[in-house]
């Protein structure tokens, strides 16, 4: 499925906003873990950067209840590092802190899982180059094999066995939010108004998850059905995602695109509405 483009190449994921039960409890985990610094931090709100750029905006929302895993909404939040000894640095950094850290080689990429204190999901990653992806048909070539975690951790110079040349990691610039991987009723219905709505293409369509992107990107959004399928949108609140930011350079094509659609709220630098399953989309012109 290709759309025709109605945000540019280069739009990417800004920040993921999550409503946590825990606000100081959550916020010292990501910083700990990702080591992420507070940009901003009131008692309701946390934002957490990564060297100036903010990746997670934490809501506090202690009265919601903690969704159920077939509830639609977040699957994870994929954080990507800038290099494969990155990767490394923070992978023996997670494992001196004690988390059990689940991993795929998707071809494309090498990534790590794991969730944080309220369950919602976390990936790190770091991509293998471009100019070594497989495309067929406009379709992405992507796996899900065993990363050879001692082959990344000794790109960073860290001995496999001891982890000796560990240190405390702290986020490097140009960390980012790579992409956003969220659980819908319909992951066919899904690809369909993300690409419609936003412009994204779909570079791999699983069937029970789609994975889309701009700019011949390995994926922006993720969409699966697996605990979620045939679920509406929610329609009482829980703990977990409350919207996702993508940031564009222009809008220009997107607002008349958008014209007319009574979901559709335009503050001037950005645009916001919800997709199928209630989930908040933002479009911000940066």
């Amino acid at each position: 499925m290709t759309t025709t483009s109605v945000l540019p190449a280069s739009t990417h994921v800004g920040a993921v906003h999550l409503n946590v039960r825990d606000l100081n409890g959550t916020a010292a985990f990501y910083a700990t873990l990702l080591g992420l610094n507070a940009a901003t931090q009131t008692d309701t709100d946390v934002i957490l950067a990564a060297q100036g750029t903010p990746l997670l905006h934490l809501h506090a929302a202690p009265d919601l209840p903690r969704a159920p895993v077939s509830r639609p909404g977040l699957y994870h939040t994929a954080f990507l590092l800038p290099t494969r000894a990155d990767l490394g640095r923070w992978l023996a950094h997670a494992a001196r802190l004690g988390h059990r850290i689940g991993s795929g080689d998707h071809l494309v990429s090498e990534a790590f899982y794991l969730s944080d204190p309220e369950g919602n999901g976390i990936e790190v990653y770091a991509d293998r180059p471009r100019d070594t992806w497989t495309w067929r048909d406009g379709q992405v070539q992507m796996d899900t094999k065993a990363v050879d975690a001692a082959a990344v951790l000794a790109s960073a110079g860290i001995d496999p066995a001891t982890l000796d040349g560990a240190h405390p990691f702290t986020a490097p610039q140009d960390t980012t939010v790579g992409h956003v991987h969220l659980k819908v009723g319909s992951a066919a219905q899904a690809a369909r108004w993300y690409a419609d709505t936003l412009g994204l293409d779909v570079v791999a369509d699983l069937g029970s998850a789609a994975f889309l992107s701009w700019g011949g990107y390995h994926h922006h959004v993720g969409l699966n059905e697996w605990h979620s399928a045939g679920q509406p949108a929610p329609s009482t609140p829980a703990a977990g995602l409350a919207g996702v930011t993508f940031h564009t350079p222009d809008l220009g094509a997107l607002r008349p695109h958008l014209a007319g659609r009574a979901d559709m709220q335009d503050a001037g630098d950005h645009l916001t509405l919800r997709d199928p399953w209630g989930n908040r989309v933002t479009v911000a012109q940066r």
